[in-house]
């Protein structure tokens, strides 16, 4: 089969595409036929080495995807040869076949798209822990989703409209992302790049709120925007980091949690995918059913085969990809 193969930590022109051997499944395992695979921003940290965990060398970078089954471990039940399902790796996504643990896949809808699958992965899956089970978000919430035109931004904010936000509200750079945030359903945006982001950014979520401020705030982004948006969060708000998108990891000032109640709690969701992978099932067949629903529409910018993973990810580094690009074996 072929694989995008990392054989060392650096850019990603570095991975090349090879052959490799047809995986065999262990006994807790499956092997997956892939027909679609996320492209993710922490795809490139892992290929450049920093990331928090670094695999084996060589490698094939991918966390998510979705095919179809084609071989069976021995003490795997409740999945069948033939049956589509989405599954999730620390990786090996990037390549046209892979064993997985079972416990890790999850059956799709019979009517649902590989490339949407796909799409409604990893990102859908951090969004939904970070809204529900580390902000604890109620109906009629009013939600502040950091760099909201990215792939855990989108899905953020189309969860939070699916699960009865009373307002949410974007923060992006540029008039085409905050085009697409308006599309993944913000009822207002901001503009990171403004002046005084330190003030602004809280002016501007008090205006859309009539001075309440965001009782929760989902960041990816990190640097200066995490400390701007601290500010805006209303009395005994909670604020998710999700990731460091901008390349700076923020101090968090302790006072402004104690003065006004707030609460700051960190997500790596691949913690949950290890240890609670039950949850994860749970989760993942929610997401599914508010599809069906018509209340999710993840927003696919384009399909690439396997062979142009190269510009896939030099589109995502660049801030070029305006929405999810899925990768086709």
């Amino acid at each position: 089969m072929k694989a995008v193969l990392v054989r060392e930590f650096g850019p990603i022109g570095q991975a090349a595409i090879e052959e490799r051997p047809t995986p065999q499944p262990a006994a807790h395992e499956v092997v997956v036929d892939l027909r679609a695979t996320e492209v993710n921003y922490p795809d490139i940290l892992v290929m450049e080495g920093k990331y928090q965990v670094k695999p084996p060398l060589p490698f094939s970078p991918g966390k998510a995807g979705t095919g179809v089954i084609s071989a069976v471990g021995s003490d795997v039940s409740g999945l069948c040869v033939g049956d589509h399902v989405a599954m999730q790796s620390e990786y090996g996504t990037y390549a046209e076949q892979i064993a997985v643990n079972a416990q890790n896949c999850h059956p799709m809808p019979a009517e649902m798209p590989f490339a949407i699958g796909a799409a409604l992965g990893l990102v859908y899956q951090t969004a939904h822990f970070a809204l529900i089970e580390h902000a604890a978000m109620k109906p009629g919430d009013t939600v502040l989703v950091l760099g909201a035109s990215g792939g855990v931004g989108s899905a953020s904010v189309q969860l939070a409209r699916a699960l009865g936000a009373g307002c949410v509200i974007g923060g992006v750079k540029g008039a085409r992302n905050a085009e697409l945030a308006r599309a993944a359903g913000c009822d207002a945006t901001i503009d990171l790049e403004m002046d005084n982001l330190r003030d602004g950014m809280r002016d501007q979520v008090r205006a859309a709120t009539d001075g309440h401020g965001a009782d929760i705030v989902i960041d990816p982004v990190g640097g200066a925007v995490t400390k701007a948006a601290l500010r805006a969060l209303a009395w005994r708000g909670r604020l998710v980091v999700v990731g460091f998108a901008a390349g700076d990891i923020p101090t968090i000032q302790a006072n402004y949690l104690l003065v006004k109640n707030i609460t700051v709690s960190g997500l790596q969701w691949s913690d949950y995918r290890e240890r609670a992978p039950v949850w994860v099932q749970r989760v993942q067949q929610e997401i599914y059913a508010l599809w069906s629903q018509g209340k999710l529409s993840p927003q696919i910018a384009d399909t690439l085969p396997l062979a142009q993973f190269e510009k896939a990810l030099e589109r995502l580094k660049e801030g070029r990809a305006h929405g999810k690009i899925i990768l086709e074996p």
